[in-house]
């Protein structure tokens, strides 16, 4: 007699962020019914109020530790997951947010808010990395559904996950766009950035902005000479330039400082 198989149960939790990763998942659509046909969302608030008691086989963890409170929540999710997934910038590299490490948190806190004694934060936006084991990132702002597919079917069969570590530069090549740095003097961070977008910004003639994050070893130092040697790119607009989506990861946060 065959025995069924269990079903692995599937979190997502969300932290300080946007949502937007989230609802990548929902934006499979088609694809959503073979996955939720394959899983138990035992977590997720964004399609159910249904909660299934842990532990979970994946976590998808979206969003940075901005909050003592975040830090404690973290702490527990790791322990009831067998898998730990971060997804997008928030949780892979601190997110947008992440610019106020740049700062004193406490000035902005002063000028936002009526009460600011009211408000508890810490001084950092900071990646789930940085406080507990993750066993993948998924990089992006969002994240690409596409990867994100290719992971929960890893997952489900036992493998590891598919995702490129290339530059942009590379699919820029693949879907046959002219460099816009060298064809027209644009500005462009594709060639330290880990593709996962399609090059969708090149293809319309703009430079990239870095929302999947610095790629493996990647040279931030000889981009930045050719930014202010060849398309005269000021310093400030070089912090500006690697301080977006994923201003903490460490080759961009490294290099902005250089240019303080």
């Amino acid at each position: 007699m065959k025995t069924l198989r269990a079903k692995p149960k599937l979190a997502v939790w969300k932290f300080a962020s946007c949502d937007g990763c989230q609802l990548s998942l929902l934006d499979c659509e088609d694809e959503l019914l073979a996955v939720a046909g394959e899983v138990i969302i035992a977590n997720f608030p964004e399609a159910s109020r249904a909660i299934v008691d842990g532990p979970y086989d994946v976590s998808l963890v979206e969003g940075s530790i901005t909050t003592r409170h975040d830090l404690e929540r973290i702490q527990q999710i790791r322990k009831d997951s067998k898998v730990l997934v971060t997804i997008g910038a928030c949780a892979t590299a601190g997110g947008i947010q992440a610019l106020r490490n740049f700062k004193d948190v406490r000035e902005f806190v002063s000028l936002v808010y009526a009460h600011p004694e009211y408000i508890e934060t810490l001084d950092k936006s900071t990646p789930i990395s940085e406080h507990v084991f993750v066993d993948f990132e998924l990089r992006g702002c969002p994240i690409s559904k596409q990867q994100l597919l290719e992971l929960l079917n890893a997952f489900l069969n036992h493998r590891k996950p598919v995702i490129p570590k290339h530059s942009v530069c590379i699919d820029c090549k693949l879907r046959g766009t002219s460099c816009v740095m060298v064809a027209q003097g644009i500005p462009c961070l594709g060639p330290v950035t880990q593709a996962g977008c399609g090059a969708i910004c090149p293809a319309y003639n703009r430079g990239c902005y870095s929302c999947f994050g610095p790629q493996e070893t990647t040279n931030t130092s000889s981009l930045s000479n050719r930014w202010k040697t060849a398309l005269n790119v000021p310093s400030d607009a070089l912090v500006r330039a690697f301080r977006g989506f994923n201003a903490y990861a460490e080759p961009f946060r490294k290099e902005s400082e250089k240019h303080e």
